[in-house]
């Protein structure tokens, strides 16, 4: 058993509202595009460094891409439990 964080993200929403490919977002932060792969699948937990980054890239808060908690489906959030 791990002793480490999950860490929960919605690095592949927030790149696919802005139609950006994993190379596109790679070469923006400065990382190998299979590092955004592996982020994305939960196979990597960022740096702190590399999670200013991607902040700064999206203009969001940390938390908002960010959490040690499986995010809440958008569609629940906008829609409530019924749907």
């Amino acid at each position: 058993m791990s002793d480490e964080l999950e860490i929960h993200n919605r690095i592949a929403v927030l790149r696919a509202e802005r139609g950006l490919a994993r190379k596109d977002l790679a070469e923006a932060v400065g990382v190998h595009y299979r590092t955004i792969g592996y982020l994305e699948q939960g196979k990597y937990n960022p740096s702190l460094e590399l999670a200013f980054r991607l902040s700064e890239f999206f203009d969001l808060p940390i938390e908002a891409i960010f959490s040690p908690r499986p995010f809440e489906p958008l569609s629940r959030q906008v829609y409530g439990e019924s749907r």
